[in-house]
């Protein structure tokens, strides 16, 4: 016969592990759309850019973007 206060705690880690899920796929697909939306409204090709031309700046703006956007979700997330 299980132990309730086993059981209390494997439902209670199993509801944490799919919000975590939960909040982890939000926040991929935000980032996503955002980086699509990005790469969309420049009028120049990123990858091209950052690639071929190697743009250090522009590599660090979009990097310093998506920092900024990581915790941003992060924030919201944790509340």
């Amino acid at each position: 016969m299980p132990d309730t206060a086993t059981s209390a705690a494997t439902g209670m880690l199993l509801r944490q592990v799919i919000s975590t899920l939960m909040f982890v796929t939000i926040g991929i697909v935000t980032f996503l759309i955002v980086f699509f939306i990005i790469t969309k409204i420049t009028p120049f090709s990123i990858r091209k850019e950052i690639e071929e031309d190697q743009n250090t700046s522009l590599a660090i703006l979009i990097g310093a973007v998506m920092l900024g956007l990581a915790q941003i979700i992060a924030a919201a997330i944790h509340g």
